[in-house]
């Protein structure tokens, strides 16, 4: 099966039209880099207006692959463009520290794929106030200070999550039709502070309890306070029927996701794990190694590609994930920045995502966004 979220303009986002030109009143093409060499990677397109691009981190490859967006847009449009990221995508500290200095090299324009949304809000009242315009991409930023976004490139996340759920609860609900008593789904959540993620794992829960209630089944969501907060009708956890348990790790690495599985896995009512990224999927994997349970007594999906996500989807391991289109979302992020620099109106992008599985993968539509 096999469901797209085709591209549109998102209804009554913001659009402007920017009159007073960008960035904060630098002549020069050249910027001082925002982060050391092994975090930063430089593009030189040949003039133009100059771009600040901040990823959430090049751990994950989703961010190299929107990179090869970046660098078409750039070389396309004659700009220049310098790409950071911090080393983990919980290293939110180090991210605003670069967000920082890149608003003090007064660029062009600044893209932002914001770690923490809540953690940037002072620097973007900094970066309006310097007169540089901010495009945001990957996540939006719902509590900017007005004006200081020009528009968000981005996944529909709560959708993308609700589709993970449907077809995780379609393939386990005759397990628990024949359970006999309650059941357990682990969800693992990169964390608990990026708008992005908390769309996406708040979609995946509430499609998930929605097609059990529907079926007459009681659902407690336990675990991370963050999410377990954000349900509405909560059960209880002594009396449900279906525990859904949500973890989020200390940091995001493999590593610390894979702990945090293997303490769902371990469960034996445990019937189900949802990783709502790569690095999250791949520490379910990891937890695997050990316990090996996939595709026997636990049934698992995940989210974004790679070269170990996809081998497992292809091998049956995982039921299946849901991918977004990175390269899109890096070149329309240059692409929107530059509109703005043009003085022409801008709004947010809504890009696509797909569910893929060991069926439809190599299909044209969807080969191309299942990056390694």
């Amino acid at each position: 099966m096999k469901k797209k979220l085709v591209s549109v303009l998102l209804c009554g986002c913001m659009a402007a039209s920017l009159l007073a030109g960008c960035g904060g009143g630098s002549d020069s093409n050249e910027a001082e880099p925002a982060a050391s060499e092994d975090t930063a990677e430089e593009e030189t397109s040949g003039g133009g207006y100059h771009f600040e691009v901040l990823v959430k981190s090049f751990q994950s490859t989703y961010w190299q692959a929107c990179k090869l967006g970046i660098d078409g847009a750039a070389e396309e449009l004659g700009v220049t463009v310098n790409t950071t990221g911090p080393n983990a995508e919980s290293d939110i500290a180090d991210q605003v520290n670069m967000l920082n200095s890149a608003i003090s090299s007064k660029p062009d324009g600044i893209a932002l794929a914001a770690c923490d949304t809540s953690a940037v809000l002072d620097s973007l009242q900094d970066a309006m106030d310097a007169g540089v315009p901010v495009v945001c991409f990957g996540t939006a930023v719902p509590d900017a200070p007005e004006g200081s976004v020009k528009a968000t490139v981005a996944t529909d996340n709560l959708a993308a999550g609700e589709i993970a759920g449907e077809h995780l609860y379609e393939a386990v609900k005759d397990q628990i039709a024949e359970a006999g008593g309650p059941v357990r789904i682990g969800e693992v959540n990169q964390d608990a502070t990026a708008a992005d993620i908390i769309d996406r794992g708040m979609g995946f829960i509430n499609k998930f309890k929605e097609l059990a209630e529907a079926d007459g089944y009681t659902v407690a969501v336990i675990g991370n306070e963050k999410f377990v907060s954000g349900v509405e009708n909560n059960g209880a956890e002594d009396s449900a029927d279906i525990i859904i348990e949500v973890a989020v790790p200390a940091q995001t690495t493999v590593e610390l996701s894979a702990t945090e599985a293997s303490n769902i896995m371990n469960k034996e009512d445990t019937i189900a794990m949802f990783g709502s990224n790569q690095v999250t999927a791949e520490g379910i994997l990891t937890a695997n190694n050990n316990l090996d349970v996939l595709n026997s007594r636990i049934t698992a999906v995940g989210f974004d590609a790679g070269t170990t996500l996809k081998a497992a989807v292809k091998d049956g391991t995982f039921l299946g994930a849901v991918t977004q289109a990175p390269v899109d979302q890096g070149r329309i992020a240059v692409e929107t920045l530059y509109d703005v620099c043009e003085g022409k109106e801008v709004s947010d992008t809504q890009t696509d995502c797909y569910w893929y599985d060991a069926e439809n993968m190599e299909e044209d539509d969807i080969a191309p966004n299942l990056y390694d």
